[in-house]
């Protein structure tokens, strides 16, 4: 087959093979190499070929730009120069690991297979990893064309590889499907304990796997009646020989006319039996009698509904047969297909008295191609690594319509994308959550907030000529900078259309997806931290402050000053770039300062207002050891966090100061509190001797988001929480403390505050712009 010369995909990949609405006929015309990307520095390969479709897999180094500090060296100089900045920084490459999958039909595999070729350089390897009926099919061409071994794996295995990266690695995997819901999709929170739970996989057959852990999982059940069923039967009925084309007639018929019904078998009676007169008594049992054609329609609307029902049969008899409540559904039965997902729903809740969940995944497709990368990278050990997924360059969720037409399926795209990056370092829970299995960070979710999602999205459009500008501004001296950021702006401009239309299309939709999905697609484009030098300036600013912000709280008396350290935490976090009404007085007004911040703040009593508890506890005995997740750069971090800090030390607390690993925003990261740390130590003996003493710590939280997930925090940071029995947390920041963790409930004392710099969201919660939240919480015993 010959190279199209440019490949059909949809705005929005797809979960089945379907679009809706008006993004039908909105397809975007991509180059072989925007789909097959970073293909010349792909080391390793696997391959899932099914009977129309195929995904491949391969792992790739990616080379990126990243922002260092670093501090001068002040060896034989004066280092209280006034305006000398507190460090330097440098733009270095750095090299990661990313993961890239790709799902398109069987009819381009030769050109696919042709272009890789063509653009094999660095592969590591002499053997593709292949799954699937396909793998045996297309054996011989794949190894012509790559010059590479292909090694059979085992379905089942790929399978079961596959699920539990996924549920374990993205967020938001798992969904419910709701018929007639807006939207249909509810996403449920990552579980972090992903075992045991029931596998159905629904391909020409049925088969049913418990899972019990990561390598141990057994076949406990199945059935010959399943996909297979479906489309063979279906065929023989209708005379359609097409899979989507079956499901699409199924979509527009009406089973009743050719089911028999219980009111038909009962009449009136069925109510005193406690049954529903709709429920299917006889599937197709009306043929028998009825001297009428039944259409094709209603007969494909039968079948489906009566080999959907006998599989959610099955499912719940095994589920209740092995004490399981989870069970994913999954293989080409599925597809992303509402019909196929809405019946099996019905069915699951119908058996199972609403006990067990019919569960279905996000990327389901890529499930064995996953899976057959991972068996073929046994040696790398992937499962030792956390993963994400690259909202910049993946593909999303798509509704697959059942009012669409085969040929409308068709037309709406071809290749469907995943990447996911290997993460720097393992993430894991918060040791201090109350309950990891219910803990939800975001809170509000916009995929159901209607009113909500459309302020936000707009709000993002609005701010986007201020990222770029702030983008190009970063790196004076690079002469593609503007270019790169106008291609940043089209992408995330593309990604915000698509979640006007599909607010589910990256699973839940919040207000840290859209931050995250920002952060992405400037790294994308090389723009690894717009705010460094704004960084620089302000943490130089603050530092010069710091000896004269202590002093003044030094000469307060004791419950004076705990009022004014809260007060100068609050005015810190009001310095934030990422907040409009912020950013316009900062680059109106470069004098506005920590006490213009002060006089912002809301006035006592405020918005939320627990500060007499706090008071209150702070006369009882000190904290054994408090953690703190820090938010700014500059006047945040060193005038408002760092005298809360030393008041802390003082009382005979240890503390964890934790940061971003990676830059957001202008929040701080780790890197740079480090040099923060020791710049005020030099002029501070509290910190000094506590940072000597290990009595401040100062840890990456493995996060680059201006929001916080205390479901996933470096491994390290957990560890030391347990060790040095961390006995208050505190979150401050609107990103942290309002748009996740509001209502995180954790085991011990917390303190979540910040102030509202955001005037809708103000209004919604029932104050102004600059309204105080200030939430101390102690779990109930």
């Amino acid at each position: 087959m010959s190279w199209p010369g440019t490949f059909k995909m949809a705005e929005c990949g797809a979960s089945g093979s379907g679009s809706s609405g008006d993004s039908l006929d909105k397809s975007i015309t991509l180059p072989p190499d925007e789909i097959f990307r970073n293909l010349e520095n792909a080391k390793r390969f696997a391959i899932d070929i099914g009977g129309s479709l195929t995904k491949l897999a391969y792992y790739s180094t990616v080379q990126h730009k990243v922002a260092k500090v670093r501090s001068f060296d002040h060896s034989g100089k004066d280092t209280e120069r006034d305006h000398e900045p507190p460090y330097e920084i440098s733009v270095q490459e750095e090299i990661t690991a990313r993961l890239h999958f790709i799902k398109f039909e069987n009819t381009y595999i030769e050109a696919c297979l042709d272009f890789i070729k063509d653009h094999l350089v660095n592969t590591e390897t002499k053997v593709i990893q292949a799954t699937g009926g396909g793998a045996y099919k297309f054996k011989d061409l794949i190894e012509e064309k790559l010059r590479l071994k292909v090694d059979k794996e085992d379905v089942m295995t790929c399978l079961i590889k596959g699920c539990n990266f996924v549920l374990k690695n993205i967020p938001h995997e798992a969904f419910v499907y709701q018929k007639d819901s807006d939207p249909e999709f509810r996403f449920q929170t990552n579980h972090p304990h992903i075992f045991p739970y029931l596998l159905v996989n629904i391909g020409s057959g049925v088969s049913i796997v418990k899972v019990e852990t990561e390598d141990r999982f057994e076949w406990v059940g199945g059935s010959s009646i399943g996909g297979g069923t479906f489309w063979g039967l279906g065929a023989l009925l209708t005379k359609t020989k097409k899979f989507d084309e079956l499901l699409h007639l199924a979509s527009r018929g009406q089973h009743s006319n050719v089911d028999m019904l219980v009111r038909d078998v009962y009449g009136g009676a069925h109510q005193t039996l406690g049954l529903s007169g709709n429920l299917i008594a006889s599937s197709f049992g009306k043929s028998a009698t009825a001297d009428q054609e039944f259409s094709k329609e209603d007969m494909a609307k039968s079948l489906l509904h009566m080999i959907s029902n006998d599989i959610g049969q099955l499912a719940c008899l095994h589920a209740r047969l092995h004490s399981l409540d989870r069970v994913y559904f999954g293989g080409f039965f599925i597809r992303g297909h509402p019909v196929t997902m809405r019946t099996i729903t019905y069915s699951i809740n119908f058996f199972s008295k609403g006990e067990v969940q019919a569960l279905f995944l996000r990327h389901e497709g890529y499930l064995g191609a996953i899976g057959a990368f991972l068996k073929g990278a046994e040696q790398d050990n992937p499962n030792q690594y956390s993963w994400g997924e690259n909202y910049a360059g993946s593909s999303g969720l798509m509704s697959t319509s059942p009012e669409l037409g085969p040929a409308q399926r068709a037309r709406s795209g071809t290749f469907d994308l995943l990447e996911m990056d290997r993460l720097e370092r393992p993430l894991v829970n918060l040791p201090l959550l109350l309950d990891p299995p219910s803990y939800v960070p975001d809170t509000v979710d916009l995929t159901d907030d209607a009113l909500a999602r459309k302020y936000w999205l707009t709000c993002f459009e609005e701010a986007l000529d201020g990222v770029v500008k702030r983008a190009v501004a970063s790196q004076p001296d690079s002469v593609d900078a503007a270019e790169r950021a106008e291609k940043f702006r089209q992408k995330y401009w593309n990604k915000l259309q698509t979640l006007r239309q599909q607010p589910f299309a990256y699973g839940t939709l919040t207000v840290r997806s859209l931050l995250d999905t920002r952060e992405h697609c400037l790294n994308e484009f090389n723009f690894p931290d717009p705010y460094s030098k704004v960084k620089q300036r302000e943490n130089g600013v603050a530092l010069r402050c710091f000896p004269g912000v202590v002093r003044s709280l030094d000469t307060l008396g004791w419950e004076e000053r705990q009022l004014a350290l809260v007060k100068g935490l609050l005015a810190g976090n009001v310095f934030d770039w990422g907040a409009k009404a912020v950013s316009d007085v900062l680059e109106s007004d470069p004098y506005f300062g920590f006490e213009e911040a002060k006089r912002k703040l809301q006035e006592r009593p405020w918005l939320v207002d627990s500060y007499s508890e706090w008071l209150q506890r702070l006369k009882g005995p000190p904290h054994k050891c408090a953690l703190i997740f820090a938010d700014n750069s500059g006047i945040d971090i060193i005038l408002g966090v760092f005298p809360f800090v030393r008041e802390l030390l003082l009382r005979g607390t240890e503390v964890i100061l934790a940061c971003n690993s990676g830059p957001a925003l202008n929040d701080v990261t780790h890197s740079e509190s480090l040099i923060v740390a020791e710049r005020i130590a030099g002029m501070d003996p509290v910190v000094h001797s506590a940072l000597r003493e290990e009595r401040l710590l100062l840890v990456q939280t493995g996060s680059s988001s201006p929001c916080l997930d205390l479901s996933r925090l470096d491994k390290g940071l957990a560890a030391l929480v347990r060790e040095r029995g961390a006995d208050l947390v505190v979150i401050e920041g609107m990103g942290r403390a309002v748009h996740t963790n509001y209502h995180a409930a954790l085991r011990c004392e917390s303190l979540k505050l910040a102030v509202i710099k955001n005037a809708w969201l103000a209004e919604r919660l029932g104050g102004r712009l600059f309204s105080v939240i200030f939430k101390y919480e102690v779990p109930a015993e």
